[in-house]
C-alpha cells in the first residue's frame, strides 16, 4: 500500500497525541494526579472589602480558634492517666458457677449477646421446649417438664444479666413446681436440688460451646455490656470504685477481689464496711510484667508491705462506693497516683 505524505503526517500527529495523553491523564501536571497537597500550593487571598452601608457579619471565620484561658491550665505537674486494663486478674475460667449464701448463679466471660444464642441452644438440644422468650428483659421460660424421679412437673426461667466486669455475663435460674400460684414466679426456687442441676447442665453446655456460637444482636443491644464497675472521683478529687450490686454482694466480691490482687486481709468489720489488708505485691514472674506496667519501673513497688483500710458504703440498695486509704493516712497520706493504680487493680478483680 502507498503511504502519501498527508497520511504520513496524519499518522505521526496520532502517535504524538497518544503519547503525550499519558502525560496528559497520569503524570505530575495530569488530570488523574495526586491532588492531596494541593491545600499548600493555594495563595492567600485578601479580605473581602465590604462597603460602609452593607452588613459584614455574614463574612466571619468558619471554624474560629477560642482563646485559651490561662488561668484554667494546671497549677501542678499534669501526668497522663494510664489506661484501664480490660482485666487485671485475668483467670483461665470461661465459665464458673458463683454462689454467695443460698443464692448460685453462673458467670461467663464472654458478653450477653454472645451467651444469648448458646442457652437457645442448650435448650433446643435437650429437647425443651420453651414458650416464652424476650430477648430484651434478657429472659427465657420453658414449659412444664416431668422429671425423673420428681413427684410433679417443674419450669424453669433462665434470666441472663450483664456481668460485674466488662464484657461478662450472669445466668441466674429460677425453678417452679406446678402446685399453688404457677401464674407467677417465686421469689426463690421452689426446689433447690433441681436449680442447682440446671445450672450445671447449663454451665457445662456453654464451657463447651463458648466462642463458637453466634451472637444476638437484639440481646447484646438490650443488655448493657459496660459492666457494673466504675473508677469515679468525689467532688474532692478522692478517687473510688464505683461498684453496681446491693452491699452484700458488693462486701464479699471485694473481699475476693482484694485477696487475688495480693492484699492480705488481716481484719474486717462488715458492720462498718471495713477491711483491713496489707499489700503483698507480686508474687510471681507472671505478676511482675502486670506491676511493672502499672507502677511504671522495676524498683520494688513502693507500697509493698504497707497496711490499708478498705470502707464499702452503701451509695442506695444496688449501688456501692470503696474507697482505699492507707492506714497511716495522717502521717504518709497515699499519692493520688498511687491510690489510683491500685485501686484499678482492685476493679480488674472483682466479679
Amino acid at each position: 500500500m502507498n503511504i502519501t505524505p498527508l497520511t504520513r503526517t496524519l499518522i505521526a500527529g496520532a502517535l504524538l497525541v497518544s503519547l503525550s495523553g499519558c502525560g496528559y491523564l497520569f503524570g505530575d501536571q495530569g488530570v488523574f494526579r495526586d491532588k492531596s497537597e494541593d491545600y499548600k500550593k493555594a495563595p492567600d487571598m485578601p479580605v473581602i472589602t465590604v462597603p460602609e452601608t452593607k452588613d459584614s457579619e455574614a463574612l466571619q471565620e468558619i471554624y474560629p480558634v477560642p482563646p485559651v484561658a490561662n488561668a484554667l491550665l494546671a497549677s501542678e505537674e499534669f501526668e497522663v492517666p494510664r489506661p484501664t486494663p480490660l482485666s487485671a486478674g485475668a483467670e483461665d475460667e470461661i465459665v464458673r458457677i458463683q454462689s454467695l449464701g443460698e443464692e448460685s448463679w453462673i458467670l461467663v466471660a464472654e458478653a450477653p449477646g454472645q451467651v444469648w444464642p448458646q442457652v437457645r441452644s442448650f435448650f433446643a438440644s435437650a429437647g425443651i421446649p420453651v414458650p416464652r422468650v424476650d430477648a430484651r428483659a434478657g429472659t427465657m421460660e420453658t414449659g412444664w417438664l416431668a422429671l425423673e424421679s420428681a413427684t410433679m412437673a417443674s419450669r424453669f426461667r433462665v434470666r441472663i444479666e450483664q456481668g460485674v466486669q466488662r464484657g461478662n455475663s450472669e445466668l441466674h435460674v429460677l425453678q417452679q413446681n406446678q402446685a399453688g400460684d404457677i401464674n407467677a414466679w417465686p421469689d426463690s426456687s421452689d426446689n433447690a436440688e433441681q436449680e442447682a442441676e440446671m445450672l450445671k447442665a447449663l454451665a457445662q453446655f456453654i464451657a463447651n460451646s463458648a466462642g463458637t456460637a453466634p451472637v444476638s444482636m437484639v440481646a447484646e443491644q438490650a443488655i448493657s455490656a459496660s459492666g457494673k464497675i466504675s473508677l469515679q472521683e468525689t467532688a474532692g478529687g478522692e478517687p473510688f470504685i464505683l461498684l453496681t450490686l446491693p452491699f452484700d454482694r458488693a462486701w464479699a466480691s471485694l473481699g475476693r477481689g482484694l485477696e487475688k490482687s495480693t492484699f492480705d486481709i488481716t481484719d474486717r468489720d462488715r458492720s462498718s464496711g471495713v477491711y483491713y489488708a496489707t499489700f503483698s505485691g507480686p508474687q510471681a514472674e507472671d505478676d511482675d510484667g502486670w506491676f511493672d506496667w502499672l507502677w511504671g519501673g522495676d524498683d520494688d513497688h513502693p507500697q509493698a508491705g504497707q497496711p490499708f483500710i478498705v470502707s464499702v458504703t452503701a451509695e442506695d440498695e444496688n449501688n456501692v462506693a470503696i474507697f482505699l486509704r492507707h492506714a497511716g493516712e495522717a502521717t504518709s497520706p497515699l499519692e493520688k497516683r498511687e491510690k489510683q493504680a491500685l485501686l484499678t487493680m482492685i476493679k480488674g478483680n472483682i466479679d
